[in-house]
Protein backbone atom coordinates (compact mmCIF):
# COMPACT_ATOMS: atom_id res chain seq x y z
CA UNK A 1 0.00 0.00 0.00
CA UNK A 2 1.37 3.58 -0.84
CA UNK A 3 2.35 5.75 1.94
CA UNK A 4 -0.11 9.04 2.27
CA UNK A 5 1.53 12.37 2.44
CA UNK A 6 5.13 13.34 1.91
CA UNK A 7 7.41 13.11 -1.20
CA UNK A 8 9.97 9.86 -0.62
CA UNK A 9 12.75 10.91 -2.40
CA UNK A 10 12.23 14.59 -2.26
CA UNK A 11 10.21 17.10 -4.34
CA UNK A 12 8.64 15.54 -7.97
CA UNK A 13 10.57 16.74 -11.12
CA UNK A 14 7.91 19.36 -11.58
CA UNK A 15 7.98 20.96 -7.86
CA UNK A 16 11.68 21.33 -8.37
CA UNK A 17 11.55 22.74 -11.82
CA UNK A 18 9.47 25.24 -10.02
CA UNK A 19 11.40 26.35 -7.18
CA UNK A 20 14.03 26.59 -9.54
CA UNK A 21 12.38 28.84 -11.68
CA UNK A 22 11.31 30.90 -8.56
CA UNK A 23 14.61 31.66 -7.29
CA UNK A 24 15.99 32.23 -10.87
CA UNK A 25 13.07 34.96 -11.07
CA UNK A 26 13.47 36.20 -7.56
CA UNK A 27 17.20 37.03 -8.61
CA UNK A 28 16.61 38.37 -11.56
CA UNK A 29 14.14 40.48 -10.39
CA UNK A 30 16.48 41.49 -7.21
CA UNK A 31 19.27 42.53 -9.91
CA UNK A 32 16.78 44.89 -12.22
CA UNK A 33 15.27 46.50 -9.12
CA UNK A 34 19.35 47.36 -8.45
CA UNK A 35 20.02 48.44 -11.69
CA UNK A 36 16.74 50.73 -11.43
CA UNK A 37 17.70 52.09 -7.95
CA UNK A 38 20.77 53.99 -10.04
CA UNK A 39 18.38 55.60 -13.07
CA UNK A 40 17.14 59.17 -12.25
CA UNK A 41 13.83 60.36 -13.87
CA UNK A 42 13.74 64.13 -14.34
CA UNK A 43 10.77 66.17 -15.29
CA UNK A 44 9.87 69.41 -15.59
CA UNK A 45 7.06 72.08 -14.74
CA UNK A 46 6.21 75.48 -15.47
CA UNK A 47 7.47 75.25 -19.43
CA UNK A 48 10.98 74.05 -18.16
CA UNK A 49 11.11 76.84 -15.17
CA UNK A 50 11.38 74.01 -12.78
CA UNK A 51 13.30 70.52 -13.37
CA UNK A 52 13.00 68.05 -10.50
CA UNK A 53 15.58 64.83 -10.52
CA UNK A 54 14.61 61.78 -8.48
CA UNK A 55 16.52 58.14 -8.44
CA UNK A 56 14.58 55.21 -8.83
CA UNK A 57 15.00 54.84 -5.15
CA UNK A 58 11.88 57.73 -5.50
CA UNK A 59 14.85 60.17 -3.79
CA UNK A 60 14.39 63.72 -4.98
CA UNK A 61 18.75 64.21 -6.21
CA UNK A 62 18.38 67.25 -7.93
CA UNK A 63 15.71 70.82 -7.97
CA UNK A 64 16.59 73.44 -10.36
CA UNK A 65 14.71 76.44 -11.03
CA UNK A 66 15.07 79.41 -13.45
CA UNK A 67 15.70 82.79 -12.39
CA UNK A 68 12.39 84.22 -13.64
CA UNK A 69 10.57 81.68 -12.05
CA UNK A 70 11.47 82.60 -8.84
CA UNK A 71 9.16 85.62 -7.80
CA UNK A 72 9.40 86.45 -3.77
CA UNK A 73 5.82 87.98 -4.31
CA UNK A 74 4.58 84.35 -5.65
CA UNK A 75 6.24 81.93 -3.49
CA UNK A 76 2.89 80.28 -4.10
CA UNK A 77 3.36 79.50 -7.76
CA UNK A 78 6.87 78.39 -6.71
CA UNK A 79 6.08 75.88 -4.68
CA UNK A 80 2.80 74.35 -6.81
CA UNK A 81 5.82 74.30 -9.44
CA UNK A 82 8.07 72.52 -7.33
CA UNK A 83 5.82 70.10 -6.68
CA UNK A 84 4.48 69.14 -10.19
CA UNK A 85 7.46 68.52 -11.32
CA UNK A 86 8.67 66.41 -8.05
CA UNK A 87 5.34 64.42 -8.72
CA UNK A 88 5.83 64.07 -12.25
CA UNK A 89 9.10 62.77 -11.77
CA UNK A 90 8.14 59.92 -9.00
CA UNK A 91 5.29 58.96 -11.33
CA UNK A 92 7.88 58.27 -14.19
CA UNK A 93 10.26 55.89 -11.64
CA UNK A 94 6.91 54.21 -10.64
CA UNK A 95 5.96 53.37 -14.02
CA UNK A 96 9.54 52.53 -15.25
CA UNK A 97 9.42 50.18 -11.71
CA UNK A 98 6.09 48.92 -12.93
CA UNK A 99 7.33 48.19 -16.81
CA UNK A 100 10.49 46.04 -14.90
CA UNK A 101 7.81 44.37 -12.87
CA UNK A 102 5.47 43.12 -15.76
CA UNK A 103 8.58 42.35 -17.95
CA UNK A 104 9.78 40.11 -15.18
CA UNK A 105 6.30 38.70 -13.96
CA UNK A 106 4.89 38.12 -18.14
CA UNK A 107 2.21 40.33 -17.24
CA UNK A 108 0.86 38.29 -14.43
CA UNK A 109 -1.11 40.60 -11.53
CA UNK A 110 1.25 38.90 -8.66
CA UNK A 111 -0.48 41.65 -6.12
CA UNK A 112 0.65 44.64 -4.54
CA UNK A 113 1.85 43.55 -1.58
CA UNK A 114 5.41 41.42 -2.34
CA UNK A 115 9.02 42.79 -1.45
CA UNK A 116 10.36 42.00 -5.00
Amino acid sequence: MAKRGGFPGGMPGNMANLMKQAQRMQRQMEESQKELETKEFTAKAGGGAVEVTVTGKKEVTKVKLSQEVVDPDDVEMLEDLVMAAANEALRMAEEANSEMMGKMTGGLNMGGGLPF
